[in-house]
């Protein structure tokens, strides 16, 4: 006899399941209260699970590369834009091959005129074409200092160049890549010894690499010193901070940007203990923009402004997962505004921002009547009462409208805080690469270095040049010209 399939729905409103399971047991008078605490006890674990699973980078603070089955053909990203195609975009500027005038060395090819018919020939011109390489070699410079004898046998020794102190040592040029590739590039150590064993001949131990990589951290003292002064001066800045591994504690990389400038600064602390000894937040005055961390609100002398894909991805939670009409109708309301405000080139007239602020408003009301708060329990407990994340996100965007709302008030006022997540990528990245910093001294190199180039992209200068100027006499002029780049060349 054959045994019967057991049919399973397709889709399945799961919550809705759970809620008659609950309805059930409590209705169910011969349940015994061990039954009924077992029910519950799995309920609440089910929930939990589908709580985890359901999370994604669009309701939630995961990466995107965390996400399982993605979307290829998604067309739209949490700011409401639409995602560009693969390939150049409109206004980019190509890096076609141009011929040049003045080329390193030029071979001359003669016609074999054995193979021409019988004539006189001249040269009238050349057909030019040019291969573009690179050539890779150690190059060793040897300085002799000349030694001059009197007739009383007194040597006097020429003087050398400032900076060539040893019989031997590394060259600036060198120096500067291995830091580049170290610090910029995210290569570690031994990866850099070996390509520079195998490609220029030139052996260089771990610890050599280590001791550019602390010159360098020193030299930019006064960088960071520079930097941190214009944070404090900017209208605009951007805060966000990450967890790191140090020598196998948790600590954090606090990070400080604008679009001009960036200080990135390890950490054992993640709250305002370490904010306040870093010294950039307590005397910043313009507008902050932040992720609604509470510690941040501890700063008054400032205005502030919400991060609104943090807004977004916590309403699409709150709509998919918790069934929240208000939420979906906050998710586009808020997409909407910043794709109005962005058509009117960052400015709304006032009358327009009335009514911003009253639909704002209306929608949060929708919200209190779907969304209420919980209501306390018939026996006392301590501590607050557990609230739900949609009456927690309602509560935080009925408390912050005006930081919320604040960049349709103000061109400067970003949507997003991405120039501070955008600057702190990278920590990421070397995270995944190392895994951890092995040292405490090894996280403020890293960061020191990333803040100084960081901060002279956001310049117009390439990694390649910031480190040139770095290691080149040329540093101490470019500091005291408060790290300008306008007259280099």
């Amino acid at each position: 006899m054959a045994k019967a399939k057991t049919q399973i729905p397709s889709s399945m409103d799961v919550d809705e399941v759970l809620t008659q399971v609950e309805k059930a047991i409590k209705e169910d008078k011969t349940a015994s209260p061990a039954l009924i605490s077992a029910v519950t006890m799995m309920v609440l674990l089910v929930k939990m699970l589908l709580g985890r699973l359901s999370l994604h980078s669009k309701n939630s603070s995961k990466a995107p590369s965390s996400d399982q089955n993605k979307d290829k053909d998604e067309q739209e990203n949490e700011n409401g834009d639409e995602k560009p195609k693969s390939g150049g975009q409109k206004g980019h500027k190509g890096t076609t091959l141009e011929l040049v005038d003045d080329p390193e060395e030029i071979k001359e090819l003669p016609v074999d005129q054995s193979t021409l018919p019988e004539g006189t020939y001249s040269i009238v011109g050349y057909e030019r074409r040019q291969v573009v390489d690179i050539k890779i070699s150690r190059f060793i410079t040897e300085y002799r200092a000349q030694i001059l004898e009197n007739e009383q046998g007194k040597r006097i020794t020429a003087s050398f160049p400032a900076g060539v102190t040893a019989p031997v040592q590394y060259g600036n040029s060198l120096k500067s890549n291995a830091v580049y590739m170290s610090q910029f590039q995210l290569i570690p150590y031994l990866r850099v010894k070996q390509h520079f064993q195998e490609v220029f001949g030139i052996e260089i131990s771990v610890g050599s690499l280590y001791n550019f990589n602390e010159t360098a951290y020193h030299r930019l003292e006064v960088f960071e010193d520079f930097g941190k002064q214009k944070l404090r001066e900017e209208d605009v800045g951007h805060v966000d901070e990450t967890g790191c591994n140090i020598d196998g504690k948790n600590h954090w990389i606090h990070d400080f940007s604008s679009t001009r400038w960036t200080i990135l600064v390890p950490h054992e602390k993640r709250g305002c203990e370490a904010m306040d000894e870093i010294d950039i937040l307590p005397h910043f005055k313009g507008v902050l923009c932040h992720d609604h961390w509470k510690p941040y609100f501890k700063y008054t002398q400032c205005e502030h402004a919400l991060c609104n894909p943090h807004h977004i991805r916590e309403l699409t939670y709150s709509s998919e997962q918790e069934k929240q009409e208000w939420a979906l109708k906050m998710k586009e309301f808020l997409l909407n505004l910043h794709q109005e405000v962005k058509s009117r080139d960052g400015w709304l007239a006032k009358e327009r921002l009335e009514k911003v602020h009253a639909e704002y408003q209306e929608i949060i009301k929708e919200g209190e009547e779907e969304c209420p708060p919980p209501k306390p329990p018939k026996e006392k407990k301590r501590g607050r009462l557990k609230k739900s994340k949609s009456r927690n996100l309602l509560e935080r965007l009925k408390k912050y409208e005006t930081e919320t709302l604040l960049f349709a008030h103000r061109k400067e006022v970003p949507f997003s805080n991405n120039q501070g997540e955008r600057d702190l990528r990278m920590t990421k990245v070397h995270q995944k690469i190392s895994g951890c910093f092995r040292s405490f001294r090894g996280a403020q190199i890293f960061c020191r270095m990333r803040s100084y180039l960081g901060s002279m992209q956001k310049q117009g200068m390439n990694a390649g040049k910031a480190m040139d100027l770095l290691f080149s006499n040329k540093w101490g002029e470019f500091a005291k010209s408060g790290f300008s780049t306008e007259n280099l060349t």
